[in-house]
């Protein structure tokens, strides 16, 4: 039985990919014919066989990696420091009810702030190289860290605290024991949003200061009126993200597999 149901799962998720590379393809393909008969002004839309040709002319050069590489550094450090912090700083609000009140206000006001606005201010702040778009990556992602992580904790069920202090357990272990290894599944959650929201950072940093990047193709490509630079700018961007997306969802359903076999 167990084996039938395995089979009819991989035959779903194999009709589920072949859908969704048809109909890429299908995209594609009806991109390229618009573009080739008129319907879509090439100039402003350029086409996927000018994308392929304008990339592997960055592939053989190599100078396409230099791009990618830089980007991924620093939406790497983005995710990684500002998650980190993020779940940090909700672990201390966790803690003491009293600073998580005292600071309430002050995280819906920063959330609601338009950080890609305050970018230009920032990268001043930190300097024009990584250090400054790394912050603006940061700067997008850490509150929304905070506020949902600290949601996630304050929301487990009360009587598995009350539990764990009639075996006078401290908060320390709640917290070890607990809230944490609990909660691993919907910080990686959180670590999903994040890499979009790294994303928008690295890229509206790179568009300011960068002279190399993803974004600094796409910004560049707009400026000299290079569709195809541009489009290829997103293609890249948008496979890299989702790249990445995939890796943590791996992540998670590991963790997710171990949980169920009560690991």
């Amino acid at each position: 039985m167990k084996k039938c149901l395995s089979k009819e799962y991989r035959f779903e998720k194999l009709k589920l990919i072949l859908s969704q590379i048809s109909l890429l393809i299908f995209f594609l393909g009806l991109w390229e014919i618009g573009a080739r008969i008129g319907l879509l002004d090439e100039f402003f839309f350029s086409k996927p066989s000018s994308v392929a040709v304008l990339f592997w002319k960055y592939l053989r050069t190599y100078e396409i990696f230099k791009h990618i590489s830089i980007s991924l550094l620093e939406t790497i450090l983005g995710i990684t420091i500002g998650s980190a912090a993020g779940i940090l700083i909700a672990t201390i609000l966790w803690a003491s009810e009293r600073l998580s009140k005292l600071l309430e206000p002050f995280l819906i006001i920063l959330n609601a702030l338009p950080k890609t606005a305050l970018a230009p201010i920032m990268i001043i702040w930190a300097g024009t190289g990584v250090r400054g778009i790394v912050l603006v990556a940061i700067s997008i992602l850490i509150i929304v860290t905070i506020i949902s992580t600290y949601n996630y904790f304050i929301n487990i069920e009360p009587e598995k605290i009350l539990m764990m202090k009639s075996f006078r357990a401290n908060k320390f272990q709640i917290y070890t024991k607990l809230i944490f290894p609990s909660n691993l599944v919907n910080i990686i959650s959180v670590v999903k949003i994040n890499i979009g929201l790294a994303w928008v950072g690295v890229i509206v940093g790179e568009f300011l200061v960068s002279r190399a990047g993803i974004g600094y193709l796409i910004m560049y490509g707009g400026q000299v009126f290079r569709l195809d630079l541009v489009m290829m700018g997103v293609v890249i961007l948008s496979l890299l993200a989702y790249i990445m997306y995939e890796i943590v969802n791996l992540i998670e359903k590991i963790l997710l597999k171990k949980r169920g076999k009560g690991i």
